[in-house]
């Protein structure tokens, strides 16, 4: 899906809920409804801060921020479990008008993690927290904190369940049954990219890993040039897939440097990366992207996208294989 701007100052945002193998079959009528039903929610979330003349920071964050409260999605509650049982959440953000950044990761009780990442950008003297340090920054200023319970849904214990059985590390974005081992495979990352009437870009990125994960283990969704990436002076990025590859592939940031250092169009850039570049370094997934001229692409190496874009005060448009 590619969207080019409509008018010079018209604001745009583009959403994704995860990308992978989705099969029309196995999406039933009723799940796929709740799913779109979930997307429009997050684009009129981050639109009414647009159209109302708030910030691209400010729409990413409430766009990001309702697909992290809505369980069907792994970020936020609904997020995967680890090797143990826990629920560890990453994210990031980036501002493209200052290139200012905030991560956290591996954090259990900050309800929406992308607002624990702006405060990271915006009121500490760092780009990343991770652990206990990140929960306790984000508790010192007064971000919504729960139990970690909050975050535990059937659907996602039954995934690690099987995933424990199977002795793998799984990749799954809604936890459908499998039609074969291994074939039902989605990366659930969550994230966001706008431009404001302004001009300025911005986007963020929000996960709740892998299924089964050990060690601690962190993928590219809070790494800044890798999960997400924003400069008014060329695009604004998020990814979705397996975070090593995207992390080997610097993947958001080379969609910068093609439209900036080669001159490619935005849907040119992104499409090399998500079909080329980041399958190269064996992985798979999909980005989206807005430019500095409102242009929207969103691209992806697998069956599907979760994906969504509103412009102005115009209707959302969805779309998922």
């Amino acid at each position: 899906m590619t969207k080019t701007a409509q008018a010079p100052n018209e604001p745009v945002l583009a959403i994704h809920g995860g990308a992978g193998t989705i099969y029309r079959a196995s999406l039933t009528p009723e799940k796929e409804r709740a799913y779109r039903v979930a997307l429009a929610a997050s684009l009129a979330a981050g639109q009414a801060v647009l159209v109302g003349g708030g910030t691209a920071l400010d729409a990413v964050v409430a766009a990001v921020v309702s697909l992290e409260d809505c369980p069907l999605f792994n970020a936020g509650r609904g997020a995967v479990f680890t090797s143990d049982g826990r629920n560890e959440l990453d994210a990031s953000i980036m501002d493209g008008a200052t290139r200012a950044a905030g991560a956290i990761a591996g954090v259990t009780r900050v309800r929406n993690p992308i607002r624990a990442a702006r405060a990271v950008m915006e009121r500490s003297r760092h780009v990343m927290l991770i652990g206990a340090g990140a929960e306790a920054f984000a508790e010192g200023q007064g971000l919504d904190m729960v139990e970690p319970g909050y975050f535990h849904t059937p659907e996602r214990w039954a995934q690690l369940e099987a995933a424990r059985a199977s002795g793998r590390v799984e990749l799954d974005h809604d936890g459908a049954s499998r039609q074969a081992a291994g074939s039902d495979t989605k990366f659930g990352t969550v994230g966001a990219v706008a431009r404001d009437r302004h001009g300025n870009l911005a986007a963020a990125t929000s996960t709740g890993g892998v299924t089964n994960k050990q060690w601690g283990r962190v993928g590219d969704s809070p790494i800044i040039g890798a999960g997400t990436f924003a400069d008014n002076a060329t695009v604004a990025v998020s990814a979705t897939g397996l975070g090593e590859a995207f992390m080997r592939a610097c993947a958001a940031y080379e969609v910068a440097a093609l439209v900036g250092y080669k001159g490619l169009s935005l849907d040119a850039a992104v499409t090399e990366v998500a079909t080329v570049t980041v399958p190269r370094y064996g992985g798979k997934g999909g980005l989206i992207a807005v430019d500095a001229h409102g242009n929207v692409s969103m691209r992806f190496s697998t069956s599907g996208m979760y994906r969504g874009v509103v412009r102005g005060n115009g209707g959302p448009e969805l779309a998922i294989h």
